[in-house]
C-alpha cells in the first residue's frame, strides 16, 4: 500500500468506544485532512475502499465505525450515529497531523446524509464539505423504496435538506446518475438547498463509486474549494 493505517479507539460522548482509522500517505506531504463519514453497509475494511484512492493527492483521512458498526461498541442509532460523528469531529481536532491542513468531511451516502447536520451545526471547526450519493432526508429515502407507505411511517427526525440551509462554507456535492441505491434527484435536492460557494459533481458509475474512477477531479475539486466564489 502507499499509506499506512493507524487503528485506535476513541470514546463517543454516548459512552461507546469506536473504532477508527487514521490512513496516511507514506511518501507525500499532506495539504487536507478529510473526515470521512461511511455508508450504512459494511465497516472500516470495506469502506475505506470507498475513500481511500484519494490519498494519492495530499490528502489523509481519519475513518471510524459508528456504534454497532464493526468493532465499536453500541448499539446503531440515528441519535448515536450522529453523537459519534460529532465525537469523531472533536477527536480529530485535538490531533496534531491535522493542524496545519484544511479540514474537510467527506461524507458518502448514509454519511452524506449525517454529513449536513455535523457541518451545519459545527461549521467553524471546519473548512469544507464533500457530500456524495446522499439520501435528501429518512422519508425521501423511505418513499423511495416503500412508495406512500415509507414515508408515513418512517420517522423524519434531522434531515439534510434542512441543515444544508444553514450551511456556509465551501460545499461540493457528487452523485451519479446511474447510482441505482439513492436516485440523482436526490443529490440536486441537497444541492438546490445549500448556499454558495458550492458545487455540483455529477458522474457515471455505481453508489459512491466516484474516488474510485474520479480521485483526480475530486482532489482538484477540493482543493478548489476555497478559490471558488
Amino acid at each position: 500500500l502507499g499509506f499506512t493505517i493507524e487503528s485506535f479507539t476513541f470514546k463517543s460522548t454516548n459512552g461507546n468506544k469506536l473504532n477508527g482509522w487514521f490512513l496516511k500517505p507514506k511518501n507525500t506531504s499532506v495539504s487536507v485532512t478529510l473526515l470521512h463519514f461511511h455508508g450504512n453497509a459494511g465497516f472500516l475494511l470495506s469502506q475505506y475502499q470507498a475513500i481511500s484512492p484519494l490519498l494519492k493527492n495530499e490528502f489523509q483521512i481519519f475513518m471510524f465505525d459508528y456504534s454497532g458498526f464493526g468493532f465499536s461498541e453500541g448499539k446503531a442509532t440515528r441519535e448515536n450515529v450522529l453523537t459519534d460523528a460529532l465525537s469523531a469531529l472533536d477527536y480529530i481536532k485535538a490531533r496534531q497531523e491535522i493542524k496545519d491542513t484544511k479540514l474537510v468531511i467527506y461524507g458518502q451516502s448514509l454519511g452524506g446524509h449525517l454529513s449536513a447536520v455535523v457541518a451545519m451545526q459545527r461549521q467553524n471547526d471546519i473548512d469544507g464539505l464533500v457530500i456524495e450519493g446522499a439520501f435528501s432526508s429518512h422519508k425521501d429515502i423511505g418513499a423511495h423504496r416503500v412508495p406512500i407507505i415509507g414515508r408515513i411511517f418512517i420517522k423524519q427526525g434531522y434531515r439534510a435538506t434542512k441543515s444544508i440551509k444553514y450551511f456556509h462554507k465551501p460545499l461540493l456535492v457528487i452523485h451519479s446518475t446511474e447510482d441505482k441505491e439513492i436516485p440523482f434527484y436526490m443529490g440536486k435536492k441537497i444541492f438546490d438547498n445549500a448556499n454558495q460557494p458550492k458545487v455540483f459533481y455529477e458522474v457515471k458509475k455505481c453508489h459512491i463509486c466516484a474516488p474510485l474512477y474520479y480521485a483526480d477531479d475530486i482532489s482538484n475539486k477540493i482543493k478548489n474549494m476555497w478559490t471558488t466564489k
